[in-house]
């Protein structure tokens, strides 16, 4: 339905967008999306005064919905001045080039579906009528915002309301800019002075409930939703969810129950809402009450798929009683894929291979292809006809689209590895990586160790960061250690992997050359990176730091700049770290032109390595998970030894790799690989054989 709305909104069919939204908000009343769409058609048709109405039913119903917010502020926004709208916007601009809120109307309808690009191009042409008029800026910072450009969006969004102080919809704006910088106390601060300048706007305190708790301020939190359940006129099912979560942040199961059942009578799918009810029960010691309660729901509405999950969760994993809901749910929902899947884990989990495949069957019948299904098959073929697993899985990559045909060669490779067909496995990996090589990061580089290193700095007793960086090669399994220390660390930080890493040396593959040429200073290296850590949400220098690439020519600079700083090196026997990076890739995605050209770059890295280590060059630890890598609770156990605290198990480490040793099935396809990689092993004290 939302791609029709789209659709007919893009071709300026602002009737035909409005009947479909209703449509949906008629099928769909507790969907706050539908309202939003129709709100969005309603402006369109220059319906002001109703698309406001709507987008106050979408906020009642996701109270604590950013984008709703941000929609919000737009249209306050576009009212400022303009009052015509739908194709008549296309007809101003044309016959009037000059008319600039026209362009400002419809850079805002733009923005308001999504289309970024297009609202950008509108307001470049507002731009070249009055560049420095309030409503371009703010635009232009609105902009910058839906593209994570935080820093361009407060700059642009600060001097909107430096032109305009007390205008509440550009501090609306500006709210969300800070929201998107981190600055949560600068962000309730625009919004409060919002509700200062329109106090109508009671939409906004679901939100102001919500950068209280992300402040950690209950007590704020709690008074400002109770000012807002007394107001009779925004009383909602989304602030009732809001309020439950608030009630168990407090500790204070009860008073969330009462807030979350009456939710639940309305919204019988909501996963958020079921998630708090199943903690506020657990925490009373209710399962009685959860199984009666949720028993009435699936039996009231038996379609509804969130239902039976809550369900079943109350439940023992794998128990007859576990069992029991899951042929109940089948009953109600036979063609069901999640409860087939659910059905078939618990025939695994109960040794029945026999009935875990059939289920298996039934699932691809319904959906051909199916992950699950076909894995399973998969697995059942394997351990009676290796051959016949090979044949059904290169049966799917010839009937796969594009999309996916490399994420089924890889399996490919998995699965004639476990057949016993090494060379074979090889050759299809090291295909897939020759295809993938042109788009993919090249190596990094390496610099030459120097004659000497400059003096350790001497670190000052009242130093209270320390920092910690992270660092395994490709195929070390160093995202795992991520994962585990994730889990249990607020502090770690991974956004070097992301969409938006820091501006640092660390991030760049000129700092090598940079640093042996004196373009870069070795104190602007670590300056330069405790610059960007408040930009990544920290307080001061208490960081873990996952790194994208290690040299130890970095010590340059960090010996003597940043000498209470330590280094994490995650490892495995080198050989199993060149087997695992073929097979499964790695978190940066390094280019692997060859295995040789791999294996001499991974034996280089490592070598720096055993020289940090063998030289003392700065705090460290060496890793190790060859033994580990797929336990969460070893993993938790051997971490919180390495730092002395006690760490709780991550949910998961992602999925099960080759086991420690492996290498050895590949001597014979990689003998010269390996005999690169062996003396660095023997050196990080693995065995030579």
């Amino acid at each position: 339905m939302q791609d029709q709305i789209v659709d007919a909104l893009r071709r300026n069919a602002a009737d035909e967008a409005v009947q479909l939204a209703r449509e949906w908000t008629q099928n769909e009343p507790a969907q706050p999306q539908a309202h939003r769409w129709l709100a969005l058609a309603l402006q369109q048709q220059a319906q002001y005064d109703a698309a406001l109405e709507s987008l106050q039913q979408a906020l009642g119903l996701d109270p604590d919905n950013a984008e709703l917010h941000l929609q919000h502020a737009g249209l306050l926004l576009a009212l400022r001045q303009f009052d015509a709208a739908g194709s008549a916007l296309d007809r101003t601009a044309t016959l009037n080039p000059n008319e600039h809120s026209a362009y400002v109307m419809q850079a805002h309808l733009a923005l308001a579906r999504n289309d970024v690009d297009e609202a950008e191009r509108i307001t470049r042409l507002a731009a070249r009528v009055d560049e420095d008029h309030p409503e371009v800026v703010a635009l232009l910072g609105m902009i910058a915002l839906r593209r994570n450009d935080h820093d361009r969006a407060l700059a642009l969004l600060s001097a909107a309301s430096q032109m305009l102080p007390n205008d509440a919809r550009v501090l609306y704006a500006l709210g969300f800019a800070h929201m998107g910088k981190g600055t949560l106390a600068f962000a309730e601060q625009a919004f409060r002075r919002v509700l200062e300048q329109n106090p109508s706007i009671t939409s906004l305190h679901g939100l102001l409930v919500q950068l209280a708790l992300r402040q950690g301020n209950v007590d704020s939190a709690a008074q400002t939703m109770g000012q807002l359940l007394a107001r009779p006129d925004s009383d909602s099912p989304g602030l009732r969810r809001l309020a439950g979560e608030l009630a168990l942040q407090a500790g204070q199961p009860l008073q969330a129950l009462e807030h979350l059942l009456p939710v639940l009578e309305q919204w019988p799918g909501d996963r958020q809402t079921l998630q708090l009810l199943l903690l506020a029960w657990q925490r009373l010691g209710r399962e009685a009450q959860a199984r009666e309660v949720l028993d009435a729901a699936v039996d009231t509405h038996p379609q509804e798929h969130n239902l039976w999950l809550a369900r079943l969760s109350v439940e023992p994993v794998g128990s007859e009683d576990a069992t029991a809901v899951v042929e109940r749910w089948l009953t109600a929902m036979p063609e069901h894929l999640p409860a087939l899947e659910t059905r078939m884990r618990l025939h695994d989990m109960q040794n029945d291979a026999e009935g875990a495949e059939a289920v298996a069957r039934r699932i691809v019948a319904l959906e051909p292809g199916r992950v699950t299904g076909e894995t399973r098959l998969v697995e059942a073929l394997l351990a009676r006809d290796a051959d016949a697993a090979i044949a059904h899985v290169q049966a799917l990559m010839d009937t796969a689209p594009d999309a996916a045909k490399n994420d089924l060669r890889a399996w490919l490779g998995a699965v004639q590895d476990r057949a016993g067909r090494p060379a074979d496995a090889l050759a299809t990996w090291a295909g897939l990586h020759a295809d993938e090589a042109a788009r993919r990061l090249p190596l990094p580089p390496q610099a030459k160790a120097p004659l000497s290193w400059p003096d350790k700095g001497e670190v000052a007793e009242d130093v209270a960061a320390r920092p910690m960086f992270v660092w395994g090669a490709p195929g070390s399994g160093v995202e795992r250690v991520v994962a585990a220390i994730a889990a249990a660390s607020p502090v770690l930080r991974g956004d070097r992997f992301g969409p938006t890493p820091p501006n640092d040396a660390f991030q760049s593959y000129h700092t090598l050359q940079d640093l042996s040429t004196g373009k870069l200073d070795p104190v602007q290296l670590v300056t330069r990176w405790r610059e960007a850590l408040a930009e990544r949400g920290l307080a001061d220098a208490n960081v873990i730091d996952w790194l994208l690439w290690w040299d130890n020519a970095l010590l340059w600079s960090l010996r003597p700049q940043l000498p209470e700083g330590r280094l994490l090196v995650v490892l495995r026997d080198p050989r199993d770290m060149l087997l695992q990076w073929l097979a499964h890739g790695a978190p940066a995605p390094f280019a692997v032109n060859s295995v040789s050209e791999a294996a001499e770059w991974l034996a280089r890295a490592l070598a720096q390595v055993a020289t940090l280590h063998e030289q003392d060059l700065y705090p460290h630890a060496l890793v190790r998970i060859d033994n580990i890598g797929n336990d969460p609770a070893a993993m938790a156990e051997y971490l919180g030894g390495l730092f002395g605290v006690v760490m709780p198990p991550a949910q998961t480490l992602g999925p099960a790799r080759l086991p420690a040793g492996h290498w050895r099935n590949y001597q014979n396809e990689l003998s010269a690989a390996f005999a690169q990689l062996t003396p660095v092993a023997v050196r990080l004290g693995y065995s030579e054989a």
